[in-house]
């Protein structure tokens, strides 16, 4: 089996196992325990935070711990909102369900007005449309490092730009781009991370806010994460989440070129093998891993289980919106017809190295499926 989806989960890497180990054995304690075991489970889970700051360019106190990327996104759009007085929200048409439904949830309950930005035919967002969109009671602007389904990766630091200039803050959503794209130099106000993309386990995640920012917590109790988050700590997921994106930064570099190019071959063999194949997403500023296609004429559904027999797993766009057949809505955002959104089929690949003739011989396999489902 060749499993090409990463974009919605990685295995857990082997020296993350085993680094978060102790912390579910022998170091079993609560952190906020003041004795011992807790002092050890406390240092620990200090490090890792010392660490995922690290690699994001923030200070250590910046980092707060979370079930994962939507949470973190949750925490980023309504804690930033509700924790200031401004009452305008910016976000674009094609990020993640879990910033798209936060707005959406701020507009009901809290009467907070939303801007959708536009995007182009590539999801690619200006920061020209950014400034244009941007008002004086702007309290965020909140957008995707690199899309979940198309790969395209926006100039964030452009975007950061602009946002600073006109005196609003900017969160940047990196679930996606974290261990293939450069974070230190965002400039951004927050940013998400989510453990299950770098081969650290699901349920681990963080929001990397700087801490003059005042921020709403979405969980009550006994004030852990600075007041942040409350609620016991999972050591064990924090440290696996550190040694994970450590990981995936000290070989970053290296990876994302050896998997791009990869990548490229097989974009490049599908176009010439599939008639009526056609790439979404910005052709050349995308995620090293990402070839989405659409294959108009078929069933984006019926060219999976196709693969599927071959044994190829892909899917057919974000794997978070459980049980939904309509069509992709970043696809439609980038004016692709409904019906042909349809026909979206998304591979993600992952760090582990591949024969070299797999662009080819993965090529045709689909070739194969999309003519087995267009007799």
């Amino acid at each position: 089996m060749l499993y090409l989806d990463h974009a919605a989960t990685s295995p857990v890497r082997p020296e993350v196992l085993e680094a978060m180990s102790p912390y579910l054995t022998a170091a079993f304690g609560n952190p906020s325990s003041h004795h011992t075991v807790g002092e050890v489970a406390a240092n620990a889970l200090h490090d890792a935070r010392a660490r995922v700051a690290a690699v994001l360019g923030m200070r250590t106190g910046d980092v707060v711990f979370t079930s994962g990327g939507t949470e973190a996104n949750n925490l980023a759009v309504k804690g930033i909102v509700l924790g200031g007085t401004r009452r305008h929200l910016v976000v674009s048409p094609v990020e993640h369900e879990s910033i798209l439904e936060s707005a959406g949830y701020l507009h009901r309950l809290h009467g907070v007005e939303v801007t959708v930005l536009d995007v182009d035919e590539a999801g690619r967002i200006t920061p020209e449309a950014l400034t244009a969109a941007v008002r004086p009671d702007t309290a965020l602007v909140s957008l995707g490092h690199a899309n979940n389904e198309i790969g395209t990766v926006q100039d964030a630091a452009a975007l950061a730009d602009a946002a600073h200039s006109l005196g609003t803050l900017l969160h940047v959503d990196a679930v996606q781009s974290a261990g293939w794209l450069a974070l230190s130099g965002l400039e951004a106000d927050a940013v998400s991370i989510a453990g299950h993309k770098l081969g650290a386990p699901k349920g681990t995640g963080a929001l990397a806010v700087r801490g003059r920012i005042p921020l709403e917590p979405l969980l009550h109790g006994g004030g852990q994460e600075r007041g942040r988050r409350s609620g016991t700590e999972n050591v064990a997921g924090a440290v696996a989440l550190a040694t994970a994106l450590e990981l995936a930064e000290r070989e970053r570099e290296t990876t994302a070129t050896r998997v791009g190019d990869l990548t490229r071959r097989f974009i490049g063999d599908v176009l010439r093998l599939v008639p009526g194949a056609a790439l979404t997403g910005d052709p050349m500023r995308r995620l090293p891993g990402t070839a989405s296609f659409t294959f108009a004429g078929t069933s984006g559904e019926a060219v999976l289980l196709e693969l599927e027999r071959r044994g190829v797993i892909s899917s057919s766009g974000s794997a978070c919106a459980a049980g939904s057949d309509e069509p992709s809505h970043v696809l439609v955002a980038c004016g692709i017809p409904p019906e042909v959104a349809q026909t979206s089929v998304r591979f993600t690949f992952g760090r582990d190295p591949l024969p070299d003739d797999a662009p080819e011989r993965l090529a045709a396999l689909v070739a194969d499926a999309v003519h087995a489902v267009s007799r």
